[in-house]
């Protein structure tokens, strides 16, 4: 099993320490460690900072993800979703929260905001090569779709 070493703010010792919540969860809960309270507008982003360090091993990333029930309830997703964060990155974590909703959404601090799900990574050996053709070959966006 892969370690996953994470280090808080000194001005975040009050947050949670990220944990699975069942033995079935893949991933881990993130908070927001802001001060006091923000709004995020309808139709706005913010970003929001999770008061953590990880060391990621080798051949993983952390991908961020949004939480389904607050995607579900107000429209609250990640825009770059997933995020991805590298294993050499070193600095703290942060969340670039969207309000797809149609009213404001109150982030405190504390809130669950999204959670973390560690993959492991393949590094392809990238060469500059003519393609094989294939059935499909260019054809894009909605190509497949043959009923419409």
């Amino acid at each position: 099993m892969p370690v996953l070493k994470i280090k808080k703010e000194s001005d975040c010792k009050d947050l949670p320490t990220p944990s699975y919540q069942t033995s079935g969860s893949a991933g881990f809960d993130l908070y927001a460690a802001i001060n006091g309270a923000i709004m995020i507008d309808s139709g706005e982003h913010r970003l929001i900072s999770s008061g953590l360090r990880m060391q990621i091993p080798p051949g993983y990333e952390i991908q961020i993800r949004p939480r389904s029930g607050l995607a579900n309830k107000y429209g609250l997703s990640i825009v770059n979703s997933p995020g991805t964060i590298d294993s050499d990155y070193r600095g703290v974590i942060g969340i670039i929260l969207i309000n797809h909703g149609s009213r404001p959404i109150e982030i405190k601090r504390g809130d669950r905001i999204a959670q973390a799900v560690l993959k492991k990574v393949e590094i392809a050996k990238i060469e500059e090569s003519e393609l094989d053709d294939t059935e499909r070959s260019d054809s894009g966006f909605g190509s497949t779709d043959n009923n419409q």
